[in-house]
C-alpha cells in the first residue's frame, strides 16, 4: 500500500542523537532498535484508525519505512509510505509529529539509560521504581504540582456506543473540575474521557490542560495513541506501565472493558491488598452507564469470590452519574493531599505506595509460564492477585499483540489450570466477555486459552 514520503523536524522533544543512539536506531537487525522505532511511529501515524490487530495494520503498511536524517543543523526524520490520514493537505498533522519524537525520544533513553545501563538493577524493587520515575521525569511528566488533579481512567478499547458516550461524560465533568486525564492512549475508554475533559477545559478557560498518554511497544500498535493525548510516554512493559499510571495519578476510575481492564484493576488490587499499603489513600471507582450494570456486578463477584470481601472494600461502583464520579474523585484528592502533605511525600509521584515484586518484574506470557501459574487461595489475596494478573495479560497477548496471535497460531490455546471454582469464575467472566464483544473490535472472537476443568 503506498504512502506519502515526508521529512520532518523535531517538535518538542529530542531534537540530537549521539552516533552510537543513532547506529542503534538504523540497525535492522535483531539487535537493532529500528524494527520497534518503525513499528511504534506507524502506531502513531493510524491514530484514529479503527484497528486493533497489529498484524494487520504492519500487513498493510509492510511499505512504510523511517530513517535517520542527521545533519549539522539537526537531525530529520524521513518517512516513507506513510500512511495518508497523518497528513492534511499534504503536511503532516501536528500532534502526531510531536508523537513521533515522542517515541523516538523514548525508545532510546529507555534502551542506552535504563535497560542496557548499570545505573539500575532491573531485578530490585526500589530500582525499577526508580526507572520509572526516571522515564517519567525525561519525558516531561513529572511536574512539580499545587493541586492534586490527574486522574487515571482505565477501559476497553472495545466497548459500545453508549458506554463510550458515558465516558465521554465522565470526561466532561473531570473537566469542568479543573481535573485532567491520564490514560492507556487507545480508542474507546481511553480517549472517551479525553474527549469529555477538552469541553470542560474550554468552558473553564483552561488552555493547558493535560491528557497523557501511557503504553508500551507491545500494545501500541493494537490500541494507537488516539489524536486528543498530548503527553505520551512509551514505557518499556505492561509491568512498568501500570506502575507509571499508579504512582502519577491521584486518583483512579475504570470504564467497561475486557480482559485488560481485568488485568488492570487485578493489578491495583493486589497492590493495595498489599499489608504496607493499607494506610495508603486512592480513590477508585468503577462507573459505567445503566447497560454496563451486569458487568461490574459479575466483575465484583469475581473479585469477591478470589480475592474476598478486604478487595471489595478497596473501591467504589457509581453507575450512571458522571457528576457523583468526578466529585468523589475530587473529595478523594483532599484525603490524597493531607496523607502526603503528613509524610513528606510528593504531590507527582506516589513514593509510599509499596508494589511487590511480584506485580513489577515483567511476565512473558508463553504456554508454559501461563501453565505454571499458581490460580488458587492457598497464597496471601495479593499474591494470587498477583497471578490472575497474569492471567489476564496473557489473554490480552493473545487476543492483540503481535507475538502473542503468533505463538497461538503455533502452539494454540494457552492451557490455565489453578482451583476449580476459580476456573468456573474466570470461564463465566471471559465467556461474558467474548458474548458483549469486549476482546476484539472486529470479527467473531476465537478464544486464546483453555481453562482446564
Amino acid at each position: 500500500m503506498s504512502g506519502q514520503n515526508t521529512r520532518i523536524s523535531p517538535v518538542g522533544s529530542l531534537e540530537v542523537l549521539s552516533q552510537i543512539e543513532a547506529s542503534n536506531l538504523t540497525d535492522r537487525s535483531d539487535r537493532g532498535l529500528h524494527e520497534l522505532f518503525r513499528r511504534c511511529c506507524l502506531a502513531v501515524l493510524n491514530s484514529g484508525e479503527n484497528i486493533d490487530d497489529a498484524r494487520a495494520m504492519l500487513a498493510e503498511h509492510e511499505d512504510f519505512d523511517i530513517e535517520l536524517v542527521q545533519q549539522e543543523r539537526g537531525l530529520k526524520l524521513h518517512l516513507k509510505n506513510a500512511p495518508h490520514s497523518a497528513f492534511v493537505d499534504g503536511v503532516m498533522i501536528k500532534g502526531m509529529q510531536e508523537n513521533l519524537f515522542a517515541v523516538l525520544r523514548d525508545i532510546v533513553y529507555v534502551n542506552h539509560e535504563i535497560m542496557t545501563s548499570t545505573r539500575f538493577d532491573l531485578e530490585k524493587p526500589e530500582d525499577i521504581t526508580n526507572a520509572v520515575f526516571h522515564i517519567l521525569r525525561h519525558a516531561g511528566t513529572l511536574t512539580p504540582l499545587k493541586k492534586l488533579d490527574l486522574v487515571v481512567c482505565w477501559g476497553g478499547h472495545s466497548i459500545s456506543r453508549e458506554e463510550y458516550d458515558y465516558t465521554k461524560l465522565v470526561g466532561y465533568q473531570l473537566g469542568l473540575r479543573g481535573l485532567n486525564v491520564i490514560t492507556g492512549c487507545g480508542p474507546g475508554a481511553m480517549k472517551g474521557p479525553m474527549k469529555g475533559a477538552t469541553i470542560g477545559h474550554a468552558k473553564q478557560r483552561i488552555s493547558a490542560g493535560r491528557y497523557i498518554g501511557i503504553t508500551e511497544p507491545g500494545i501500541i500498535a493494537a490500541e494507537a495513541p488516539n489524536p486528543i493525548v498530548n503527553d505520551l510516554v512509551i514505557m518499556p512493559d505492561i509491568e512498568k506501565r501500570l506502575e507509571a499510571f499508579v504512582r502519577t495519578g491521584h486518583g483512579i476510575t475504570v470504564f467497561p472493558g475486557g480482559a485488560g481492564t481485568a488485568e488492570e484493576i487485578l493489578y491495583l488490587l493486589g497492590i493495595r491488598l498489599h499489608p504496607d499499603n493499607k494506610d495508603i489513600p486512592l480513590p477508585f471507582i468503577w462507573t459505567g452507564p445503566k447497560s454496563s450494570a451486569d458487568y461490574f456486578r459479575q466483575l465484583d463477584e469475581f473479585v469477591s469470590q478470589t480475592l474476598g470481601p478486604a478487595a471489595q472494600q478497596l473501591y467504589t461502583i457509581i453507575i450512571d452519574d458522571p457528576a457523583r464520579v468526578a466529585t468523589e474523585l475530587k473529595k478523594g484528592f483532599t484525603r490524597v493531599r493531607e496523607f502526603r502533605k503528613e509524610c513528606n511525600d510528593a504531590y507527582y509521584f506516589n513514593w509510599k505506595l509499596t508494589i511487590d515484586a511480584n506485580f513489577q518484574q515483567p511476565f512473558n506470557p508463553t504456554h508454559e509460564n501461563m501453565a505454571k501459574l499458581n490460580i488458587s487461595t492457598d497464597q496471601e489475596q495479593h499474591r494470587l492477585a498477583a497471578n490472575l494478573r497474569r492471567v489476564f495479560s496473557g489473554i490480552v497477548a493473545g487476543n492483540v499483540k503481535e507475538q502473542g496471535v503468533r505463538s497461538i497460531e503455533e502452539h494454540g490455546p494457552f492451557e490455565i489450570s489453578g482451583e476449580q471454582r476459580i476456573m468456573t469464575l474466570l470461564d463465566e467472566l471471559l465467556a461474558s466477555f467474548a458474548a458483549a464483544g469486549r476482546m476484539k473490535l472486529h470479527g467473531k472472537y476465537t478464544p486464546c486459552y483453555r481453562l482446564a476443568k
